[in-house]
């Protein structure tokens, strides 16, 4: 009995560090594959579909459906807590030294769209719909291969893929807004406007207390559901509402509202919220949809697998290009154009945001929607090992001209000596 509170300190522990959280969420996906592809896959049919919820307020849903609508909601007011923090008192505060990474992260989603669809218009039957998969970043999976490869890299290289990947996932919530709405009823979405007002009105006021918030929250969420507008989008809204500035006491620490609030649920998302997600989402059927062979050779799959590392380096590395030469763009210290391209790679590791738009773009039991989940994740593994490797041999590069640094200072002195000499 007294062991599962110390099981669960030391699994919310680990979840901090963000290459421990990418696995459990790789974990979740991979286990999802196998089940979804294996002899016993009518069960994961099964348990995925398995309807719960009140019918009479229209939240009678499979477990998928609340895994992308509602669990998921609680990662998205992280992100919100995240965007709210960056742009008050973090690396987004200062717009000048922001802008680079921020250009890079708007043409690191063109550039996957550009991939995708340029194998769409190469293909005998172009299929556009899932020109949006390949867009997003996986914050934390990204800045946890980073860490893992890149010991050795400036540290600025991880403020600016930091930089880059928090204004990845503004643009990205603002594509899932505009263009997978659909029957927008104002009614709806003007009392979920309200509630969240309502909610940022309390946290200003410094109230915390879970049944004051819990409850608008909810209320939040279910009527932005019920506008027609992705749910997620309400839980964000929620996060940006929560002052940075503001400081609150946990346990005799003094901190950001929003790190309070992020402190709070941080486990809760990265530890259960994003793997059962990721979980229900990556478990597609692809053995009873031509197989394996089939998935790789489809337009759709390869756009998605071949945009998610290609377009993303090619978007970023050639944005930062062009902002430094031709706009006096600053990269931070020690960072230069061939450590962007490797980092540019590792942004391809998508995951969380790219599955629920796979999901979003091809209608249910569409043999292209399952072929995207996958390619998804085939693509973040390519951005891993490609990315991986490069930040390595940048990371080698800059070490050795650090020990070379080191030995020019050291002889310097001793030089000087032997001529006074």
């Amino acid at each position: 009995m007294s062991k599962n509170p110390n099981i669960l300190a030391r699994y919310s522990r680990a979840l901090h560090n963000e290459t421990f959280a990418g696995m459990v969420l790789m974990v979740a996906a991979v286990i999802a594959i196998v089940w979804a592809n294996s002899p016993f896959r009518e069960t994961y049919e099964h348990l995925a579909h398995w309807e719960v919820g009140p019918e009479a307020l229209g939240l009678h849903l499979g477990l998928a459906h609340w895994a992308a609508d509602a669990l998921l909601a609680v990662f998205f007011f992280t992100v919100g807590l995240e965007l709210k923090q960056e742009f008050a008192i973090g690396s987004l505060r200062d717009r000048k030294l922001a802008m680079v990474p921020m250009v890079a992260a708007a043409f690191g989603m063109i550039g996957p769209i550009l991939v995708y669809t340029s194998i769409q218009l190469f293909s005998a039957q172009p299929i556009y719909d899932g020109w949006a998969v390949p867009v997003a970043t996986d914050i934390a999976f990204a800045l946890g291969v980073l860490g893992l490869v890149g010991k050795g890299l400036p540290q600025a290289l991880r403020t600016f893929l930091m930089t880059l990947a928090v204004v990845d996932d503004l643009l990205a919530i603002i594509l899932i807004a505009v263009f997978f709405s659909e029957n927008i009823n104002l009614l709806w979405l003007a009392a979920s406007l309200a509630t969240i007002a309502i909610y940022g009105f309390v946290v200003q006021k410094r109230i915390t207390k879970w049944w004051i918030l819990w409850p608008l929250a909810i209320l939040a969420w279910y009527f932005m559901f019920l506008s027609g507008i992705h749910a997620t989008i309400a839980a964000v809204a929620l996060g940006l509402t929560v002052p940075a500035i503001q400081k609150v006491k946990n346990r005799k620490i003094t901190m950001p509202m929003t790190e309070f609030f992020t402190q709070k649920y941080h486990a809760f998302s990265a530890g259960f919220v994003v793997p059962a997600f990721a979980f229900f989402a990556a478990g597609v059927n692809v053995v009873d949809k031509g197989g394996l062979g089939e998935l790789l050779a489809d337009h759709v799959s390869v756009g998605i697998y071949l945009g998610l590392p290609l377009g993303k380096m090619l978007g970023i590395t050639l944005s930062t290009w062009v902002m430094v030469k031709f706009f006096n763009g600053h990269l931070g210290r020690g960072v230069k154009m061939p450590d962007i391209a490797a980092m540019g790679l590792i942004a391809g590791v998508g995951f969380t945001v790219s599955l629920l738009i796979a999901q979003l773009s091809f209608p249910e039991g569409s043999s292209h929607g399952a072929h995207a989940a996958v390619s998804v994740i085939l693509g973040s593994l390519l951005a891993i090992v490609l990315g991986g490797w490069a930040a390595r041999v940048r990371a080698h590069h800059h070490m050795r001209l650090a020990d070379k640094t080191n030995i020019r200072r050291s002889d310097g002195p001793s030089d000087e000596r032997n001529r006074g000499r």
